[in-house]
């Protein structure tokens, strides 16, 4: 093998062919060491990007997993001649010194709630001479106190009467219960119900509370109620989702959830699907709603049949299983830009990177122009998007071609770019149809219900749970969309389905309760 030793001046060949051949080697070992010091490059990014990820991660959890994988992370870095990044991101924000600023007048508290008046009587005579006291004014002061809830029983009474003429007796009929012969009353499933999937406490931690008030119910008997109710509300759901099947657009995402597997001893990943009607945007008279759907994995086969009859425009992200409902025709692709900025802001908050500080600019620009003509008529906000945001969406496409061009192909940065650079149609798809959204929040907001059950349950029991989850979930979210207590909603609609007509489901859905409702009304967080 020939040295790659530099030779001296005084021991270089004289020879021109020796000469050449000696600049050839030379010239082949600064290429392979260039190469060499691209690809630790190129993984020092990657590295420091995933370490940004985990790092921001570990505010929302803590694990012993996730801090090996952090420590395991920083020693690759290390490794590889360079320094840990994300710090700056990563780190919770430093607390603002205190403002000096005049006392804040207390807020009062709403005006809804019931008033107890407890009376602080003074003396009966004055305590410096023994005088008579004459009041001239009081002193108002109010505390917000909580009574936590209780149980009651109602007693349904049904005199007998017998004719006198005839002997024929005569009785009320039985008043009418959600479960058949079941012990619970409507408020007492919507509680048990809310509390699950709204406020995300297990049957079993139910059933600890209820306990602790001397109400001993069963986990299992809990269970049967949830499923009771469940079967009960079904034409409702189905309602709900012939209503947010109807619209010209549909938001669509969906999310893993733990679903135990007793023949394996251990759990697998299941979906939830979301699909969110949002017209509030562009002024639109249709209510929004929200529909979940459940699967037993994430096969395309599914949306497929969630949206077999559905036609218009599909705002969602670049899973590869819708591509059969756009390859049909009646459906048509718009993507999420706020896909496109995640992925430039993870290299901006890894590498500090000024291409990717200026893509977001740009696509910052876009964002600014949404929110001035948010609430605008579709035609409104549909010229002031190809008069303002065209061009620079035209801007930022040419702009990304030509750093492409100056990227190595396996950077993050170029991973953004070609993302958004594959997409292009679909996101500019908004442009020309002000019904549509810049991106897919809409039904990103829809799961974080979900995401936030996923920290207080270990798993869901069965693929019969997972429907019902997804049932109990879209009518408390469409409840919450349009402004309304989940709780006031299904006790309402829960006193009233056992003996609703069928054909009139639709006057149970929650826009159609929203005046009658009026005094229940909580705008949900």
């Amino acid at each position: 093998m020939q040295s790659t030793t530099p030779h001296p001046p005084d021991a270089l060949p004289v020879d021109a062919a020796a000469l050449r051949e000696l600049l050839l080697a030379s010239r082949a070992e600064l290429a392979a060491s260039q190469a060499t010091v691209r690809r630790q490059a190129e993984e020092l990014e990657r590295l420091r990007l995933q370490l940004a990820k985990l790092r921001r991660m570990q505010f929302g959890r803590s694990s012993e997993r996730l801090q090996a994988q952090i420590a395991q992370l920083e020693l690759a870095i290390e490794a590889l001649g360079g320094e840990p990044a994300g710090e700056a991101v990563a780190a919770p924000p430093a607390t603002k010194p205190a403002r000096q600023s005049a006392p804040r007048t207390p807020r009062a508290l709403p005006a809804h709630l019931p008033r107890e008046t407890q009376r602080h009587e003074g003396p009966c005579a004055c305590p410096s001479c023994g005088g008579v006291l004459v009041t001239f004014g009081e002193d108002v002061s109010e505390v917000l106190e909580y009574v936590p809830a209780s149980f009651r029983v109602i007693r349904h009474v049904r005199p007998k009467q017998r004719c006198r003429a005839c002997a024929a007796v005569v009785q009320a009929p039985a008043a009418e219960r959600p479960i058949a012969r079941g012990l619970a009353g409507p408020g007492l499933l919507a509680h048990v119900l809310v509390a699950k999937y709204c406020d995300h406490l297990p049957l079993y931690r139910q059933a600890q509370i209820y306990a602790r008030e001397g109400v001993a119910i069963e986990r299992s008997t809990l269970a049967d109620w949830v499923g009771a109710a469940s079967a009960l509300l079904a034409p409702l759901g189905e309602a709900l989702e012939r209503h947010v099947l109807g619209g010209a657009s549909l938001h669509a995402d969906d999310t893993p959830v733990p679903v135990l597997d007793p023949g394996r001893g251990r759990t697998r990943t299941a979906r939830l699907w979301t699909y969110v009607r949002e017209e509030r945007g562009w002024g639109g008279a249709a209510a929004p709603a929200v529909v979940f759907r459940y699967s037993a994995d994430r096969k395309g086969i599914h949306p497929q049949r969630h949206l077999a009859g559905y036609r218009g425009t599909l705002q969602a992200d670049g899973y590869a299983g819708f591509g059969a409902l756009y390859a049909s025709g009646r459906i048509e692709e718009a993507a999420c830009w706020a896909h496109v900025r995640r992925k430039f802001h993870d290299v901006a908050a890894a590498t500090d990177s000024p291409l990717a500080r200026e893509a977001l600019a740009r696509i910052g620009a876009l964002y600014a122009l949404e929110a001035e003509i948010r609430g605008r008529p579709a035609e409104v906000r549909r010229a002031a998007r190809e008069a303002r945001a065209g061009p620079l969406v035209a801007g930022l496409r040419t702009w990304l071609e030509e750093i492409l061009r100056t990227l190595s192909a396996k950077s993050a940065l170029a991973a953004a770019a070609g993302y958004a650079l594959g997409r292009w149609e679909a996101l500019a798809r908004y442009l020309g149809d002000g019904r549509l959204e810049i991106d897919n929040n809409a039904a990103e907001r829809a799961l974080r219900t979900v995401a936030l059950g996923r920290k207080n349950y270990l798993f869901m029991g069965s693929d019969h749970g997972g429907e019902r989850a997804a049932l109990i979930y879209s009518l408390i979210g469409s409840a919450r969309l349009n402004g309304l207590d989940p709780f006031a909603y299904l006790r309402t609609v829960l006193e009233r389905i056992a003996e609703h007509p069928i054909r009139e489901i639709d006057a149970l859905l929650p826009w159609n309760l929203a005046a009658e409702l009026g005094d229940h009304r909580r705008q949900a967080a």
